[in-house]
């Protein structure tokens, strides 16, 4: 029995999700990665982008200051 064609599309939809998990390097820690992609036409961030408020914009550099504290508490890089 196969999918729906409906039930197809809403799997399409859905984000991919990817789960990491190592030790650090000097075996302190365990570091759990958890990714969505998620991919959407231009337009529709386009149109998100000019009707949100300025207030409630995400910090771009969050992830990248995660990354960052986590390199200084276990040695390890994840911006590779």
């Amino acid at each position: 029995m196969g999918l729906t064609n409906k039930k197809e599309e809403q799997l399409r939809k859905m984000p991919l999700i990817e789960f990491h998990a190592r030790k650090s390097k000097d075996g302190r820690y365990v570091i759990h990665q958890t990714i969505f992609t998620d991919i959407k036409p231009v337009k529709y961030y386009e149109k998100v982008v000019t009707s949100a408020p300025l207030s409630d914009a995400i910090d771009v550099d969050a992830a990248e200051r995660s990354a960052d504290r986590i390199e200084a508490i276990t040695g390890d890089n994840l911006k590779a």
